[in-house]
């Protein structure tokens, strides 16, 4: 009898044991999480709240510096979380990438995903997209987090399964000037909810106007023209704050706080007397130039 209970409590151990070791690994595993952005509600939105138009072809996205914002405030939230990459979601026709799109692709850590756009230029098959990438990413454990910019019903569905896997769904909204812009039953359905308001789209929403053709009708400046700006910007940013903010800045590389960068936007294109609004390359230049010139004082 005794050597039956030696036997157990021996066994009772080893399994103690082996659970410690198996929590030990979990603890290990670092967090990851992924941002699915519905580029559909995105510009309605963002265009309605900021431009108070849904029409794309009314106002200019910097989609670059937005998606930025994005990641930024996703470190902030996901505090000990590293990106496993942004997932953009849009229409095109017969899935062709527009330049705009293309330009996005591009950008690092940034997946484009594709649904069709109808007659009536209404997406197609984007929302079945964000649940086929959220299912396949919680069940292989790829995810823990998902931040979840959409606000349609139809994505009901692929929180479920996302959830159903074990992975946590937070929405994230934009600020409407009125009621909801975002379905109830999705609401109800996700871990948390989370609405970005006025002020952190407008450094990112223009709205078009005569002016804003002829400031990019003048001369393009050159690559190196943008990059040798971005460094002036470096400099007089880092004279004016000091090693302490460079050193709380580095650990971002490459991307850029919204604030700050913003403020290198609107400093360079006074420098350059052009501007920069939808010219992915060369905001992704001065990005460069600002950043090795703030890499090679630290």
């Amino acid at each position: 009898m005794n050597d039956d209970l030696a036997a157990l409590g021996a066994r009772i151990d080893r399994t103690n044991e082996l659970l410690q070791r198996m929590l030990a690994e979990v603890a290990k595993t670092p967090s990851t999480h992924a941002i699915f952005v519905d580029a559909g509600y995105l510009y309605a939105a963002a265009g309605r709240l900021v431009a108070g138009t849904e029409d794309r072809r009314s106002f200019d996205l910097d989609t670059e510096g937005l998606i930025e914002a994005l990641i930024d405030r996703a470190r902030t939230i996901f505090a000990d979380s590293r990106l496993l990459r942004v997932y953009w979601y849009d229409g095109a026709r017969r899935r062709i990438h527009t330049a705009e799109q293309q330009a996005i692709a591009e950008l690092p850590d940034v997946k484009v995903r594709l649904g069709n756009l109808n007659a009536n230029n209404q997406q197609k098959g984007v929302d079945s997209l964000i649940r086929s990438d959220l299912e396949s990413l919680a069940r292989h454990r790829a995810i823990s987090d998902a931040a979840l910019l959409g606000g349609d019903e139809d994505l009901v569905s692929a929180v479920e399964a996302a959830q159903g896997y074990g992975a946590r769904v937070h929405l994230w909204g934009i600020e409407a000037p009125e009621g909801r812009n975002q379905a109830e039953p999705l609401l109800w359905e996700v871990d948390s909810q989370r609405t970005f308001d006025l002020d952190f789209f407008k450094p990112y929403v223009s709205r078009r106007t005569a002016l804003s053709y002829d400031a990019t009708a003048a001369i393009r400046p050159t690559r190196e023209d943008v990059r040798f700006v971005g460094a002036q910007v470096a400099a007089k940013w880092l004279a004016a704050r000091g090693r302490e903010s460079l050193a709380e800045l580095l650990p971002g590389h490459p991307y850029l706080p919204g604030s700050v960068d913003q403020d290198l936007l609107v400093e360079a294109e006074g420098l350059l007397q052009y501007s920069l609004r939808g010219q992915a390359d060369l905001r992704r230049v001065l990005r460069d130039g600002f950043w090795e010139h703030l890499q090679a004082q630290y």
